[in-house]
């Protein structure tokens, strides 16, 4: 689709605070409004307040872009720059191609994707922020958000239910669908801590469904997503070897040998590694009422690994879990209070009261009409 005429608006600010009377202008005087671009000298605090002003106050679609960028453009930057705006203008980047995606999607299945994000070290004050995305159509290509804050440094997430909820009632919505199967991917949790995170976030989801209508209870499948560990993986044949760093081909998969002997995990390495040796990510099936064979759910959280909607490749992590830690991210941003801190884990000055864990809840609020189109991506 092609850009019809020039910027209807453009003009120079000169700090963080002019931003929000900004926008609320923008939003008044052009009616409609799609896209607000932000062209940025760099690192400054004036990022986190055009993501809290256009996620959480008005609903606004922002694409900021960095003035270097700007100067010196490349297909390479500008195809990015494209992918990103066309998903927050509520577009359809890429999808599974329907006569080779596993069979589970033959009725209608939801995607999570959950993570929770903790403070820097040193730090004893922050909250912990919860975010858990859902998928919002049969590709699965778009996704809505839901996030909480919660107590410093606690990795369960405490209000999994009402965010489970809220996301299967949104899906119903876009989709006239209730779905038949749950599956759920959750970063970040240890191993020590398996299943203490089972038996809260599992009942949790299986409450929410109950919640919403008695004797409604879909399958799910809960599986733990981990990218810190000391495993690698390396081609016993010089052949197979991929680019320069020489790395294991993407989509290489491992259950046997060197997994648990009872339990029911694997490793998949499902990006092509471009420097350095890559890390493949390890997947432990932690509970499963769909009755999904190894094969299965491998070749479903491989191609789960190419709808990432940033990039034209896999990555690393299935979309889902990678959305939550995005969302979780551009929270922190948006708990930043104007002049005071970066987003980047300084420590905070300013007033206590300001600090409350209700502020707090409201601050990370999503504006409607941002979490229709991917407002994280």
């Amino acid at each position: 689709m092609p850009i019809i005429g020039q910027p209807c608006f453009c003009k120079y600010a000169q700090g963080a605070d002019q931003v929000e009377p900004m926008f609320r202008y923008l939003k008044t005087t052009f009616q409609g409004l799609q896209l607000v671009m932000v062209v940025l000298p760099g690192k400054t605090p004036v990022y986190a307040e055009v993501k809290r002003v256009g996620d959480t106050v008005l609903g606004m679609a922002t694409q900021c872009v960095q003035a270097k960028n700007v100067n010196r453009t490349s297909p390479q930057t500008l195809s990015n720059l494209c992918l990103k705006i066309n998903v927050k203008l509520g577009g359809v980047n890429n999808i599974l191609v329907p006569s080779i995606r596993p069979k589970i999607f033959n009725e209608p299945v939801i995607f999570f994707g959950a993570d929770v994000t903790h403070p820097p070290a040193g730090d004893s004050k922050k909250p912990s922020i919860a975010a858990c995305v859902g998928s919002m159509d049969a590709h699965p290509s778009r996704y809505a958000a839901a996030v909480r804050v919660q107590q410093h440094r606690q990795e369960v997430i405490n209000d999994l239910s009402s965010m489970v909820k809220e996301l299967l009632m949104q899906f119903y919505k876009s989709t006239r669908f209730k779905p038949n199967r749950i599956v759920f991917y959750r970063d970040g949790v240890s191993e020590g801590q398996f299943l203490t995170v089972l038996n809260h976030e599992l009942r949790a989801v299986r409450q929410a469904c109950v919640e919403l209508e008695p004797g409604y209870q879909p399958g799910i499948t809960f599986i733990v997503v981990q990218k810190r560990h000391h495993t690698r993986l390396f081609c016993a044949d010089k052949k197979e070897q991929i680019g320069r760093s020489g790395n294991i081909p993407a989509g290489t998969t491992v259950d046997v040998g060197i997994c648990h002997p009872t339990e029911f995990d694997f490793y998949l390495c499902s990006h092509a590694g471009i420097q350095g040796t890559s890390r493949p990510s390890h997947y432990h099936v932690l509970w499963d009422d769909n009755g999904l064979s190894a094969d299965e759910l491998q070749q479903l959280t491989y191609q789960l690994c190419h709808t990432y909607v940033r990039c034209t490749r896999s990555v690393s992590i299935p979309a889902p879990a990678y959305y939550a830690h995005l969302v979780a991210f551009r929270a922190r941003y948006h708990l930043v209070e104007k002049e005071h801190d970066s987003g980047e884990g300084s420590h905070h000055s300013g007033n206590s009261d300001d600090r409350a864990p209700s502020a707090m809840a409201r601050a990370v609020l999503v504006h409607n009409d941002a979490n229709k189109v991917m407002y994280f991506a």
